[in-house]
């Protein structure tokens, strides 16, 4: 077989693109649950803002930086409704802000001494080209204040287990806290206009309430950490967005709104991370099961519920961090699983919170180290070496939702309207991982598929429309991987081949029959329906 055979093949394996395939009807082998809506296609509706991908995470902050973290943003900006990215270590002296080295220099005999050609405390030189970087492609920055730069640190030899080994401890002034924060608003401001910066968010640290901070006792000492911030940016001006707690596991939020409120410190949001394999007993410290499918919005809803009840009941609520898993669970984020779930998260957190933000949008990430493969379950939407995995394409889907959402009787559907009247409607059928682990396997025939019968009202009966699919024989990049054998290191021709493999399969053509359609949707798929009214 020639090499140009055998790519044409592998891709179209992956894309599923073949039309027998996609009409084949349900055999006795793989049984279908059935399930009926009928849809009024003007019926009133409720406004439906993209909540889910306004904001999404990445890696630390110099990793915007690289040319690959800027492709893999380009394409999130070409498909996506990206409009800010979160990162760790604005702060940290990989990025030079405060780092002590910047005052000094080497002669050519290797002897050290103070630079006379430092101006001022701060070298602002890799802060700007990420901003650049960042606002060059139509996003801003939701600036998270960490880590403590070593210059500034109580305890140098305090830090975090990442690889590149962040330092978690106070600062041992906050006279030279305060100074840094407000020169570094003051340089955003005159770079980049009030206007634009007051666009931006400031969230004070990352996760607190674990091993990211150093203060004892830890609440006690963030919350002073937070009000020196928070009031260091307002000085500079009122119109900048502050907020936290920016917790783990939907921790101290009643315990922080309390605290601003009794020291009057400014707060603009409140933001806080969740995970769907996250404990019960952490979360909600109860000892009951909560799944990987509900986790996520049950704790939004506390959250929620919480500020309700606090000094502040209408502050915005930021889920700043949020995944299936916070662990690298290759049968869950690199597969098609994540489609049903993404899906069923945003149907169940509408109308709860301003933005929540996936981590991450890209593999390009250092937390653990350098990547040693792709697909070892990292957080990232897209793999190493620009490869679009599953839980990308379910978000390329799921942007082409309307903005007004009606509200059928049923869980595994999001259905929605456009300002033209077209109608985007969502359809899952949502399982638990496989755990398939490292290893991409077909799933068992006997898995059950889901028929949704669909009637519309009010609508033309003959409708034509594009039916997408992300499953595991669609838009699923693994199964070209897997015949690859898995490179650990895939040569350039193999790195071509998958990212042509894991793009978005194209759509079916599909048509009303007296305004009734069904769709059938395999175990862990995601199909999204496209009915233009004309």
């Amino acid at each position: 077989m020639t090499r140009t055979l055998l790519l044409v093949l592998l891709i179209a394996l992956a894309c599923g693109a073949s039309t027998q395939l996609e009409a084949a009807p349900a055999s006795a082998a793989t049984p279908a649950a059935s399930e009926v809506l009928h849809i009024d296609a003007q019926a009133p509706g409720q406004a439906f803002p993209h909540f889910w991908e306004r904001m999404f995470g990445s890696g630390r902050a110099v990793l915007v930086l690289r040319a690959n973290y800027q492709r893999d943003l380009r394409m999130m900006r070409a498909e996506t409704g990206i409009r800010y990215v979160r990162f760790h270590g604005l702060l940290d002296d990989d990025v030079g802000l405060a780092d002590a080295h910047a005052a000094l220099f080497y002669d050519r005999h290797g002897r050290r001494g103070k630079s006379r050609e430092l101006a001022a405390p701060y070298n602002f030189s890799y802060v700007d080209q990420i901003m650049d970087a960042l606002r060059a492609q139509g996003v801003r920055p939701y600036v998270e204040l960490d880590f403590m730069p070593q210059t500034l640190a109580s305890n140098r030899h305090e830090v975090q287990p990442f690889w590149y080994r962040p330092n978690v401890s106070p600062p041992r002034s906050y006279a030279a806290w305060d100074h840094l924060i407000e020169a570094l608003a003051r340089h955003f401001i005159a770079r980049y206009g009030i206007n634009e910066v007051a666009k931006w968010y400031f969230e004070v640290w990352n996760e607190p309430n674990l091993s990211f901070w150093g203060g004892v006792p830890k609440q006690k000492t963030y919350f002073t950490l937070y009000d020196h911030t928070a009031r260091a940016l307002k000085s500079v001006s009122p119109r900048l967005r502050v907020g936290g707690p920016a917790t783990a596991q939907a921790a101290w939020v009643s315990a922080f709104l309390r605290h601003v409120a009794r020291v009057h410190a400014p707060i603009d949001f409140v933001s806080t991370h969740v995970y769907g394999n996250d404990t019960a007993a952490h979360v909600f410290g109860a000892h009951v099961s909560v799944s990987r499918r509900t986790m996520v919005c049950r704790a939004v809803r506390k959250v929620h519920r919480q500020i309700a009840r606090s000094p502040y009941p209408h502050l915005p609520l930021i889920l700043s961090e949020f995944n299936a898993s916070y662990s690298n669970e290759p049968d869950v984020t690199d597969t098609p699983y994540m489609g049903p779930w993404i899906a069923s998260t945003i149907r169940q957190c509408d109308g709860l919170l301003h933005a929540m933000s996936y981590w991450t949008f890209s593999d390009v990430f250092e937390e653990g180290g350098v990547i040693r493969k792709p697909f070892y379950g990292g957080f990232g939407l897209i793999a190493e070496d620009d490869i679009p995995k599953p839980s990308f394409n379910a978000f390329v889907l799921l942007h082409k939702l309307g903005h007004v959402r009606l509200q059928p009787a049923a869980r595994s559907v999001l259905i929605t309207r456009t300002r033209s009247g077209s109608l985007v409607l969502a359809l899952w059928n949502y399982a638990r991982p496989d755990g398939r682990g490292r290893h991409y396997t077909p799933p068992p025939r006997q898995r059950t598929r889901r028929v949704f019968d669909l009637t519309l009202e009010r609508f033309p009966a003959a409708a034509h429309g594009l039916l997408w699919r992300v499953d595991d024989a669609h838009s699923n990049v693994l199964r070209v991987f897997d015949a690859m054998g898995r490179p650990s290191w895939p040569t350039p021709q193999q790195i071509k081949v998958l990212r042509a493999a894991g793009r978005l399969a194209p759509p079916r053509p599909v048509q009303l029959v007296g305004g009734r359609i069904s769709v059938a949707v395999p175990q862990h798929g995601l199909a999204l329906l496209l009915l233009p009214r004309g």
